[in-house]
């Protein structure tokens, strides 16, 4: 996985924070160009952080991952680490098992039982 630093990471925020969206949206809340989000959308596709969805197949409606949500939460070790694939996908990580990680990683607080004492 060979990401582009910093619009790979900047394309990631972007979707989590303002939720699913297109290449022109997301060019302007990166400050990167369209054609530049456009070359990048399918790669970091190909890698599994981010998903097309529809409803048209051509509608290039983008949102990011849960394996994109643990990229973004290791981003500052990206530089640091060999093999950055390995380290947000953790050992044997399904999607469900690569939000809980992104969930605990970012602090999120979820109650187990939903029991408050």
């Amino acid at each position: 996985m060979k990401l582009r630093q910093p619009t790979d990471f900047l394309i990631l925020e972007a979707l989590e924070d303002k939720g699913r969206n297109v290449a022109t949206n997301l060019a302007s809340h990166t400050g990167k160009s369209r054609k530049n989000i456009n070359t990048r959308l399918p790669v970091l596709e190909d890698y599994g952080l981010v998903r097309k969805i529809g409803p048209a197949e051509r509608s290039g409606l983008y949102e990011i991952t849960p394996l994109g949500k643990a990229a973004l939460v290791y981003r500052d070790q990206y530089d640091e680490v060999d093999d950055f694939e390995s380290l947000i996908e953790g050992p044997n990580v399904s999607a469900d098992t690569a939000e809980e990680q992104a969930s605990f990683a970012r602090g999120d607080e979820e109650s187990e039982s939903g029991d408050d004492e």
